[in-house]
């Protein structure tokens, strides 16, 4: 028995072990940060530590949880998948795909997914730097006199963090279920011990604390809410995660055990603050009895740090999909476990990710310092989110546009009052996100116009490959032995590397195959459908390449396949001939800014070649190259 996505019910609740080590690690790290930044006098706008204003945030927090989380992503968004993947970039080419006949719909979903992806990237540095640093000054709790070892302890963590990623998370996955179901149970925990001392705090969950909170002090609310959005920023993981485990194991682990956790952990914090407003400075590890706080300070050091795992490795893979999709330069992808699917290092993200996470943790210095910068990235991340789902519901679940209001609109003023909350954080370190976001949008934009304008620019030399091929088919040239493959990006036109292999080497081979590599909008294509022969002429056939945006191109392994159709090639006795440009920026041509051309010649000269990407034999490739003015 399986449900419709794919998980049995006997595999249950090893996927819901699972997910807990990948899923829950940002958002069940919260709880060492979040509530401490409403209150803390060293925070921005730190609020009067009175019950009143402790019971209002609270009842924030729960509805927050609720509202966002729960309803939003794990009842609604969780179904907007993409052939069973999620995450910002899987839903993008869902839209795509239904947006085909209009371009203005795809342009502004192209753009969202873009911006999406690259507010990933901020939080892709935030979250490291403040989950590990926040369990880490536990040790100044414990001893002041470790607080000067606190900056230098956190840099060697994430130093050693980053450094293993070559190696692949493989063998110690299977471990990350375990650690967290044990930081779960102990956020429980503790807060139980907390609640049973001031037990009225339990009234917390009652709607009406925040709703009176508003009323009565609307500014206090509306500063409140940065620190509120705190304990929901990784509702997203939620979502981008869900291929790996499916609907119901995230859905199941949230409900019955993430949620409660996190709440019983709010709830005690809030407890121990009323009893003892003093607290407030780190009500977490206060909380904590004395004789279990350096434990808990390994236990969040190592839950901080498979927080971060899944955010390094979320980076690889949307870097991959935004490879596969065109709107990001061809990068070194290595591999690192030949038998688990979607095991991948990326040496230029994951070096360039350490560098400005250490930039961050030395720049900060505190996780209070760092809860000012982060945020609003992800808000803006959660936004993007909802607008495409809203497209999705409208479109494909055929929600009348009623009901897609009365869903949608209350999250997104819920979501754009979080986000003009943390616009108060923007001069206080929220600006970093949103520059580091703004860069890589600049990239990726350059990078796909680039792409747009130097396909314009050889329109000019397009021959019609078909009745080319059987032109040549009928001509006395001359023909050397074996089979020539060219990797043809338009497969309906003659590839420039044949044209100059003609001209300068007045030769053909005895079999000539035109390969296309098209990547579609869906997550994986089935291997039936991965290759598709056309007989042109005589010797000349023209094959098609299919792969979904989440795999990893392997070239020669795919064009085995095309025996079943009749076309017999052996990948490592074939000469590989690729087209290879040389970008030309000039004024003469408009199209972008010649700032913008200077950097997309700079990204196209330094992109991964496409023999590496596709994993060609490289003894056997050829590149005939060719200046394009742009």
């Amino acid at each position: 028995m399986s449900n419709p996505h794919g998980e049995s019910s006997q595999a249950l609740p090893k996927l819901v072990l699972a997910a807990l080590g990948v899923v829950y690690g940002d958002i069940g790290t919260s709880p060492l940060y979040a509530l401490k930044e409403a209150f803390n006098p060293a925070s921005h706008h730190a609020l009067p530590v009175t019950p009143e204003n402790v019971f209002g945030v609270l009842s924030l927090i729960v509805w927050s949880l609720l509202i966002i989380v729960t309803f939003k992503y794990v009842m609604i968004v969780l179904r907007a998948d993409n052939h069973g993947e999620g995450g910002v970039v899987a839903l993008m080419a869902r839209v795509l795909s239904g947006a085909a006949d209009s371009p203005r719909k795809k342009t502004v979903a192209i753009a969202l997914g873009i911006v999406g992806a690259s507010l990933f990237y901020g939080d892709g540095i935030i979250t490291p730097a403040i989950s590990v640093l926040s369990a880490v000054e536990g040790l100044e709790i414990a001893t002041p006199a470790l607080k000067p070892w606190v900056v230098p302890i956190t840099l060697g963590i994430l130093v050693g963090l980053f450094a293993v990623q070559r190696h692949g998370t493989a063998r110690i996955g299977g471990f990350f279920g375990y650690f967290v179901i044990l930081w779960f149970l102990c956020l429980a925990a503790i807060g139980l011990y907390n609640i049973v001392a001031h037990p009225q705090v339990l009234a917390a969950l009652s709607p009406h604390h925040a709703i009176a909170f508003a009323i009565n002090s609307p500014k206090l609310t509306f500063f409140a809410m940065g620190a509120v959005f705190l304990t929901i920023t990784g509702g997203e993981a939620l979502y981008a995660d869900m291929g790996h485990f499916g609907i119901r194991p995230i859905r199941y682990g949230w409900l019955f055990f993430v949620l409660p956790s996190l709440l019983l952990n709010y709830l005690g914090q809030g407890a121990l603050m009323i009893s003892n407003p003093a607290t407030a400075v780190n009500p977490f590890y206060l909380g904590v009895p004395g004789w279990a706080l350096y434990p808990m300070v390994g236990l969040a050091t190592a839950a901080t740090v498979i927080a971060s795992q899944a955010l390094i490795t979320g980076a690889y893979s949307v870097t991959l999909q935004l490879i596969q999709l065109g709107f990001c330069p061809r990068m070194p992808v290595k591999h690192t476990s030949g038998a688990q699917m979607g095991q991948i290092y990326l040496p230029f993200i994951n070096w360039t990710l350490l560098v400005f996470v250490l930039l961050t943790v030395i720049g900060f210095r505190s996780s209070t310092n760092l809860a000012a910068a982060y945020g609003i990235a992800v808000t803006l991340t959660m936004l993007v989110t909802s607008a495409l789902a809203f497209a999705v519901a409208l479109r494909e679940w055929k929600w009348p546009p009623v009901v897609c209001g009365l869903v949608f609109v209350p999250l997104l003023f819920v979501e754009l009052v979080f986000l003009a909350s943390n616009g108060l954080k923007i001069a206080d370190g929220g600006w970093f996100p949103l520059v580091f976001g703004g860069l890589v949008s600049l990239i990726l934009f350059t990078w796909r116009r680039g792409r747009v304008l130097l396909a314009e620019a050889q329109k000019n030399d397009d021959v019609p490959l078909a009745p080319f091929a059987r032109m040549l088919d009928g001509d006395d040239i001359h023909r050397v032995p074996h089979t020539a493959l060219f990797l043809n990006p338009r497969a309906d036109q003659v590839p420039t590397a044949l044209l100059h292999n003609l001209k300068h080497n007045l030769v053909l081979h005895e079999r000539t195959v035109f390969v296309s590599v098209i990547i579609e909008t869906v997550p994986r294509v089935p291997v039936e459908d991965r290759v598709e022969v056309q007989q042109l002429g005589k010797t000349f056939h023209r094959v098609l390449v299919r792969f979904g945006f989440m795999e990893e191109p392997d070239l020669p392994t795919a064009l085995l396949r095309c025996a079943e159709q009749g076309l017999e090639i052996d990948p490592q006795q074939v000469s590989y001939f690729l087209s290879r440009e040389t970008i030309l920026p000039s004024l003469e041509v408009r199209g972008m800014a010649i700032w913008r051309e200077r950097m997309f010649e700079f990204l196209f000269r330094n992109a991964s070649s496409a023999a590496n990407f596709f994993k060609l034999p490289t003894a056997r490739v050829v590149e005939l190259g060719s200046r394009v003015m742009i």
